[in-house]
């Protein structure tokens, strides 16, 4: 096989990982109504199940990066895809829902040690526009996988059962690891300090995971919790501890000078608001198709896949965008289009027609197309050489946590929303409140659910039921309303942080340092 040839069979295979991964942090949540009902589960329960693997993931993958450049990044990749398939196994076999957490926890770690090295191991193999068509490539497959995720996720879980989400990933990963095996040349960086830091590893990891257990635990335990108030005051010290470490250890985890840089900051948030909105809403909507609707779970799977024509049509068309005028733009035109879509959402009802969810996400899909390759191109390729390693594992580890922080922040809007505007009724039904709390923590029409209302005679069960499923619906859309509302104030933030464009011939990269050598 000539060199040429080898390249394509060497990003084949690393597409393959990254496909994993991406299809592993989206697949998830069309399985969740069939958990519930096989464990016996609640929603936050299950929320963790979900969460667990992004935020192990976006906690870990900037040392991933740093690993890379160490011990060389197919190496570091190879480890990944090991670790991931021996962890689906842990999941694919759990009986209860602490198991299940376990196993898509162990899962991140093998995907924050395979995201950074398929990215890095582009630019070593190809070079001008073969490499632009290699990036290119590794985005529609990234988007491709979270897009198509539900729709795949639902013919599995419908099939052969939801534990073939992660068994699925045993050949898949095989196949991957030899591609890259007898295809990838080993790149790594002979000048890296092989100094980690620990210490900032770890208080951002717990910083984040203190916020997202307080995101988690919140509606259920109360906002003013003893234990929910602790952990929102533990995620502030602890990111304010990780500044002050980074600023001073020799080695930090993220030079912090990178946050400098007003255009990276601006892709950064972009970045961050966008796999926010889109994690959460395809978390909270496939629950309404199947809980509200009584979609299965194919079916509420492929009525996700508009957005995937929305993505796919206007990638091309902000990677034009981007050269023409710069990242600004298309990023601030892509964020309008998603709030845009997300507020088309709003008008849902228990008995909404499915053109307007199936409008909606085309809408929501053309304002992730335009985002998606300048928010790339301006945190990888417009920083200094320097810190290139360093931007590309914080970008990606805003994809995992804002993924994370959507489930979570969405879900508890729904959530809250539904519970307040259905709270009257339920109290009134005659339950007990250790059934009033069951129903209230449980998924509408879930077996937890009709457990809290067995008690009830047949006709006040259904009447609850009926209030409840309303109440989902128009809290599933003020949540929709409330996220767009959010996405339109990052838009503002992104336009403040990000400069105007180089005037015509100046050389933006006139100042950026020289590529690194790979060996």
């Amino acid at each position: 096989m000539d060199t040429s040839a080898r390249r394509w069979v060497s990003l084949a295979a690393t597409c393959t990982a990254a496909g994993l991964v991406w299809l592993a942090f989206a697949d998830f949540g069309v399985a969740t109504p069939t958990v519930a009902d096989e464990m016996h589960a609640d929603q936050s329960s299950l929320q963790w199940a979900n969460n667990a693997f992004s935020l192990t993931a976006g906690a870990l993958v900037v040392a991933a990066g740093r690993f890379g450049d160490i011990f060389g990044q197919r190496r570091v990749l190879q480890i990944g895809i090991v670790v991931f398939a021996l962890s689906s196994i842990v999941a694919a076999l759990a009986s209860g829902v602490p198991a299940l957490i376990g196993g898509r926890g162990l899962m991140g770690i093998g995907a924050a040690l395979i995201l950074p090295a398929t990215l890095a191991l582009i630019p070593v193999q190809f070079g001008g526009a073969a490499q632009l068509t290699a990036f290119g490539i590794w985005q529609a497959v990234a988007w491709g996988g979270q897009a198509l995720a539900p729709a795949i996720g639902g013919v599995i879980t419908d099939g052969p059962g939801w534990s073939w989400l992660f068994w699925i990933n045993l050949p898949l990963g095989a196949l991957a690891v030899v591609g890259i095996r007898f295809s990838t040349p080993e790149s790594s960086d002979p000048s890296a300090s092989r100094r980690i830091d620990w210490l900032g590893l770890t208080t951002i990891g717990l910083a984040v995971f203190a916020l997202l257990y307080a995101l988690t635990d919140g509606p259920v335990a109360g906002w003013t919790s003893p234990v929910v108030v602790g952990l929102l005051v533990a995620t502030v010290v602890l990111g304010i501890g990780w500044v002050m470490i980074e600023r001073k250890v020799r080695e930090p985890l993220v030079d912090l000078s990178l946050f400098r840089l007003r255009p990276y900051d601006g892709a950064l948030t972009a970045n961050l608001t966008m796999n926010l909105a889109y994690a959460g809403m395809s978390y909270v909507l496939v629950l309404w198709l199947q809980n509200a609707r009584g979609f299965s779970a194919v079916t509420a799977g492929l009525l996700m896949l508009p957005a995937t024509a929305g993505i796919f049509a206007l990638i091309p068309l902000g990677g034009r965008m981007d050269s023409r005028v710069g990242g600004k733009k298309p990023v601030l035109v892509g964020l309008v289009v998603l709030a845009i879509g997300m507020a088309a959402l709003f008008p849902l009802h228990a008995d909404s027609s499915m053109w307007l969810v199936v409008v909606a996400l085309i809408v929501l899909g053309c304002g992730q197309g335009l985002l998606s390759t300048p928010v790339s191109n301006t945190a990888v390729g417009d920083v200094p050489e320097r810190l290139s390693g360093t931007a590309a594992g914080v970008f990606k580890m805003s994809s995992m946590v804002g993924g994370a922080l959507g489930v979570a922040v969405l879900a508890a809007l729904a959530r809250g929303l539904t519970v307040a505007d259905s709270h009257r009724v339920v109290e009134d039904s005659g339950m007990s409140q250790a059934e009033i709390d069951q129903a209230h923590a449980a998924l509408v029409n879930s077996s937890s659910f009709a457990d809290a209302l067995s008690s009830l005679p047949a006709d006040l069960q259904a009447k609850v039921t009926a209030v409840v499923v309303d109440a989902f619906s128009r809290g599933l859309g003020q949540t929709m309303l409330i996220t767009a509302v959010l996405i339109i104030v990052a838009a503002l933030i992104v336009w403040r942080l990000w400069p105007a464009p180089s005037p015509v011939g100046e050389d933006p990269d006139a100042d950026r340092d020289h590529a690194r050598p790979q060996t």
